[in-house]
């Protein structure tokens, strides 16, 4: 068993379940509310259930890197459970590198729950110590982010 540290994350967003569920993971906004954790974030794929997804990018030389993920569950509006498999570096899946194999099978949950009117975001992620305090730094300002979309 890895030693992940789960982290949690929440946010009161002023909007139905179904707009922020749609802003989460619609290309569009998903770009804008991500551009937090990198300006290039996107992703290819979709979100249905056992599909495979990678959370791309491109870094200062325009090399694409990222994630090789799965999306394990989905139930619109309600949960978005994902499964991270691997990297993607200069275009290429690796998945079964050391590197890869202490962080392999961290999953990022997402939780939406009606409060009235407004809906309460719930975001568990599996981390390593070493991303604790990154993670803890810059989730919240993609919620934050992520609720300005959703509120306008």
């Amino acid at each position: 068993m890895k030693d992940f540290e789960k982290l949690r994350f929440e946010i009161l967003i002023n909007a139905s379940v179904e707009n922020v569920y749609r802003n989460m993971i619609q290309k569009s906004t998903y770009e804008e509310w991500t551009t937090v954790f990198s300006p290039t974030s996107s992703f290819e794929g979709n979100w249905e259930e056992g599909s495979k997804i990678l959370f791309v990018g491109f870094d200062e030389n325009g090399n694409k890197g990222g994630m090789v993920s799965r999306i394990e569950k989905n139930i619109p509006n309600k949960y978005v459970s994902i499964e991270h498999l691997g990297e993607l570096k200069d275009g290429k899946e690796i998945l079964g590198t050391p590197e890869v194999q202490a962080w392999a099978g961290a999953h990022e949950n997402y939780i939406f729950e009606a409060k009235g009117k407004q809906t309460l975001l719930k975001i568990e992620l599996d981390s390593n110590k070493e991303f604790e305090e990154y993670f803890a730094g810059i989730w919240p300002k993609a919620l934050e982010k992520l609720k300005e979309i959703c509120e306008r």
